[in-house]
């Protein structure tokens, strides 16, 4: 079973790397979240724990752009950040489970043996969305509009994609942010409107039926008929 572990602290990520290497793990290190998307990029990993004070980024942030990059394997995040703000936050992130420093071993591995028994029991997630012409392979990170290839930034594909799973549902500005950005507190900031319209550009051009619809001051939502 391989294992990335992506914690800063040098104490803590030694102890971490000698237990779980005695439990049977195979693991991986990194010590920030550059390293950290590297090394999952390269390998296949069964499992992640990652710190989320590390010193290049917020480790939720990390979570957000391995799940854009299609890594789907469960984490599980490890903090001193102990708020239940805090811990909602990252369960609703991406966040498999949440553990709190100081730790036990025994509990961090049994929460591991947990999430690993979950994925397995798990029916395999589908690995394309369609609503109506339009289709998106979410392995491939590839979108189709009639058959016809939509030239998508990784960043639109992830907003695409949360429209598809919610499509014939109003998403606010706040959801998309929150969901697709990771932002809960909506800034003035205008970010989502600059992205939908040029994904509107992308999938609903000239000659084609709109499907994503503005309800003005309430949000957007896909139409599924």
């Amino acid at each position: 079973m391989r294992l990335l572990l992506v914690e800063d602290e040098i104490e803590i990520q030694g102890f971490l790397k000698r237990s779980l290497t005695e439990a049977g793990y195979q693991v991986d290190v990194a010590g920030n979240g550059k390293a950290g998307e590297r090394l999952a990029a390269e390998s296949h990993h069964d499992i992640f724990i990652i710190d989320l004070g590390l010193p290049d980024e917020d480790g939720i942030s990390l979570i957000l752009r391995l799940r854009q990059l299609g890594v789907n394997a469960p984490v599980l995040i490890l903090s001193a950040r102990r708020t239940v703000d805090d811990r909602v936050h990252g369960l609703e992130q991406g966040g498999g489970d949440y553990l709190t420093k100081p730790f036990a071993m025994a509990e961090l591995l049994a929460r591991l043996r947990n999430l690993l028994r979950r994925k397995a029991s798990a029916p395999p997630e589908a690995t394309r969305l369609r609503v109506l012409d339009l289709e998106l392979d979410l392995l491939r990170r590839e979108a189709t509009r009639g058959g016809e290839t939509l030239s998508l930034t990784p960043q639109e594909f992830v907003l695409l994609e949360y429209l598809c799973r919610n499509a014939g549902r109003v998403v606010t500005r706040s959801m998309i942010l929150d969901q697709v950005w990771g932002m809960r507190i909506q800034p003035d900031t205008n970010v989502v409107d600059v992205h939908i319209y040029r994904l509107r550009g992308k999938v609903d051009a000239e000659g084609r039926r709109p499907l994503i619809r503005t309800l003005r001051g309430v949000g957007y939502v896909l139409k599924d008929r």
